[in-house]
């Protein structure tokens, strides 16, 4: 800017020196404006008292404060706060539709809700099959069983299922039994919301702490290392 339009002023200025101050004054100020476009927010930093002031002798007594001027300012500062605008905007409420009537929606979700049992179905069947070491038939089901993991009944069912299991006794598992226990617990857990946290993770958590394998004579691992990364 300075090139592009004021050459002829500095020229006229050459030869006083009030007018050069004062246009460098003015370029001081755009260039500080520029560097600095919001005004700083002064900090009042208050000294701590040195150690051992407490025992010289000059030390000058604290003022004592005009009551009238304390609470001027009290009330100040009181009433612009009760002209400030309120920080939140309060909600708009509004009417939500009913919708269609509850026997019409059932009607309609006939085909869901047999095709909820199937799923639940097939949960059962695998942990059976696992538990039973049929291995291949489990590997069968279980994409399917991980894709029914995303419903909250499949998951519920799921920690049934494992609690029937740990009352029978059958929690020490073999290597491939606690692969596919530790990999429907984890999609399980994966899957679940907030809601299902006092319900589906509560459930899941004595069920961790049962579930087990043995790594070698005196080595035992639990269920739990494999899970508890999960909020």
């Amino acid at each position: 800017q300075l090139v592009a339009y004021e050459v002829k002023r500095m020229k006229a200025e050459e030869g006083n020196k009030q007018k050069i101050l004062r246009h460098i004054k003015e370029l001081a100020e755009k260039l500080y404006k520029n560097e600095n476009p919001y005004p700083a927010v002064t900090m009042h930093k208050v000294q701590k008292p040195t150690e051992g002031c407490h025992l010289r002798l000059h030390q000058k007594p604290f003022p004592r404060l005009d009551e009238g001027t304390v609470q001027w300012i009290i009330d100040q500062a009181t009433a612009k706060l009760q002209t400030a605008p309120p920080a939140v905007r309060a909600e708009k409420k509004c009417m939500v539709p009913s919708g269609p009537p509850i026997a019409a929606i059932l009607e309609r979700n006939g085909n869901a809700l047999a095709n909820s049992a199937r799923r639940l179905e097939v949960v059962r069947n695998c942990i059976s099959y696992v538990f039973e070491n049929k291995m291949l038939e489990a590997k069968k089901l279980f994409p399917a069983v991980l894709r029914a993991m995303k419903g909250r009944a499949a998951r519920h069912c799921l920690t049934q299922e494992l609690h029937l299991h740990v009352q029978q006794n059958r929690a020490v598992l073999d290597h491939q039994q606690f692969d596919f226990v530790i990999r429907m617990m984890n999609c399980c857990l994966q899957d679940c919301t907030a809601m299902d946290e006092h319900g589906i993770a509560a459930a899941l958590l004595p069920l961790v702490t049962a579930f087990c394998r043995k790594l070698s004579p005196g080595i035992t691992q639990f269920a739990y290392s494999c899970v508890q990364e999960h909020v």
